[in-house]
């Protein structure tokens, strides 16, 4: 029988939940299932506004052989304006599970782009991913956003980082430099070192319950500075960071009482491969490139504040790759992928570094990060 693609509707839930219980049973990670309400959590369709999630299933008969989501948005591109846009995420196919249904993902993708043909994915754990793969395959561009981190306990940081401790000799390494203290003098001593030289100026920082509307006069400020950037006018950030979500910590930051910049900070969702390390993220960011150094300080302070252990971050433009090396972070191999479809690779031009990404885009709020 045939399989069509159609809008996610609350008489399709039950065959979802059937569709993720196959999924289930057939694999090991329990992030493998899509959403089970048919109503979106997370920026549902709202009063017209451009921002917002839909979901589709693929239907044969009325089981659920695979389903997308597309969030939906605008990108400011620098001389030509404002665009709407798609994210692609959470395609999931039975063809996980069963090979009679292997074709189901690029129809899923083929749909998406049917309906919304500016489409871009992030993340998606690098070039390797199957979605990466087949992206490729089908002539879109992949570019990996730059990985920072700084780690603020080092001896909790040699402990427990069982990314770097799988092999034995580098567990006994990592082990020594906990217990001897030479890992703190050299991870101390490597990011002062990189904060040398760098003067970043008076500022002062504040958390808030929401941001103010003059973080509109920001963005207006700012936006000419990036090749292009994701919208982040007041009304974007007051619906993606609404006040009574308590999730992510929202910071202003102000020089002789005029806004600069903003933040958005949290800690990530517990990982394996961090032990029992807390790590906090800057999850999203704004200022003008001169004051990107400030808002990226005040952010890690705020975060050293709230006892995290290690503070990471993925940011794409140039400016504020810098000020993460000036306040001490280093740089590490990324898996975080931005791709973009053919029509909207032929739109833009410029290098990565020139665009203002990071891990707010996608699918990474409020929790998925």
């Amino acid at each position: 029988m045939p399989i069509s693609i159609q809008p996610y509707r609350e008489e399709h839930q039950k065959a979802v939940k059937a569709f993720n219980l196959r999924l289930r049973a057939g694999t090991t990670d329990p992030n493998l299932v899509f959403y089970e309400r048919a109503q979106p959590e997370w920026l549902p369709p709202f009063d017209g506004s451009p921002l917002y999630n839909q979901y589709f299933v693929a239907l044969e008969s009325e089981e659920v052989r695979g389903a997308y989501a597309l969030k939906c948005e605008r990108f400011f591109l620098a001389e030509h304006g404002e665009y709407a846009v798609a994210c692609y995420h959470h395609p999931l196919s039975e063809g996980i599970v069963n090979r009679k249904y292997s074709a189901v993902g690029s129809l899923l993708l083929r749909d998406a782009l049917g309906r919304e043909p500016m489409l871009y994915a992030l993340g998606m754990g690098g070039l390797d991913g199957p979605l990466a793969k087949m992206l490729k395959v089908m002539g879109w561009s992949l570019q990996l956003v730059p990985f920072f981190f700084r780690v603020v306990h080092p001896y909790r940081f040699f402990r427990q980082m069982n990314a770097l401790r799988r092999a034995s000799w580098r567990r006994a390494l990592m082990d020594l430099a906990a217990f001897s203290g030479t890992g703190w003098l050299a991870i101390n001593a490597a990011q002062s070192a990189k904060r040398l030289g760098r003067p970043i100026g008076p500022f002062d920082a504040v958390e808030v319950d929401e941001f103010p509307s003059r973080t509109d006069d920001l963005w207006l400020e700012a936006k000419d500075a990036y090749r292009l950037a994701s919208v982040r006018d007041h009304q974007t950030i007051a619906r993606l960071y609404p006040a009574g979500d308590k999730h992510l910590t929202k910071l202003c930051v102000s020089r002789q009482g005029r806004v600069i910049g903003w933040a958005v900070v949290g800690e990530r969702r517990k990982d394996a491969k961090f032990g029992s390390l807390r790590v906090g993220s800057i999850v999203d960011c704004w200022a003008h490139p001169v004051n990107a150094a400030a808002v990226v300080l005040a952010a890690t302070q705020a975060l050293e504040r709230h006892g995290m252990d290690l503070v990471v971050s993925n940011q794409a433009h140039k400016a504020w790759c810098q000020a993460l090396a000036g306040c001490g972070f280093f740089q590490a191999e990324s898996n975080f992928l931005f791709a973009t479809s053919k029509k909207l690779s032929a739109l833009l031009s410029g290098n990565l570094s020139d665009f203002h990404l990071n891990r707010a885009n996608g699918d990474g709020l409020p929790r998925n990060f």
